[in-house]
């Protein structure tokens, strides 16, 4: 397998996690909805940098690492950079709370998060996925 397969095995796996959030959202498991919308993030972004050749950091949050690269990606995609960063970095932040909620006060992720985090966080996979997606579709090699 090289890169741009790795690629499209992240692009097939968002798209299922996509399919996930529909039905955590429809359980009201907002909590987890945000997790899993931070986990699908975080595939898009490695394809996407995999799908240009590159190595993506082994961490959660690679947005600043496509952004030091940007130059290599179509105009689609430098032009959604900062919604990327900004985005990325919010779910990021919010990944260990929506698993494990806040352990020092002992407040479940359950009443951390409501459905308006959970909408913003499944609007964040849909916009991520649609760059990905028209990147995969437009065959440019970055």
């Amino acid at each position: 397998m090289n890169g741009r397969e790795l690629a499209l095995s992240y692009l097939d796996r968002a798209r299922k996690r996509r399919a996930a959030l529909a039905a955590l959202f429809k359980e009201e498991a907002y909590a987890d909805v945000v997790r899993e919308a931070q986990e699908a993030v975080e595939l898009i972004l490695k394809g996407v940098l995999r799908f240009a050749g590159l190595e993506p950091p082994k961490r959660h949050d690679v947005s600043r690492a496509l952004q030091q690269q940007q130059a290599r990606f179509p105009a689609f995609i430098r032009d959604a950079m900062d919604d990327i960063v900004e985005s990325s970095g919010e779910l990021a932040e919010q990944r260990s709370r929506a698993f494990y909620g806040d352990e020092e006060r002992f407040i479940p992720a359950s009443q951390l998060f409501g459905k308006d985090e959970a909408e913003q966080a499944v609007a964040v996979v849909e916009r991520l996925l649609a760059l990905f997606e028209r990147l995969v579709a437009t065959k440019e090699k970055p």
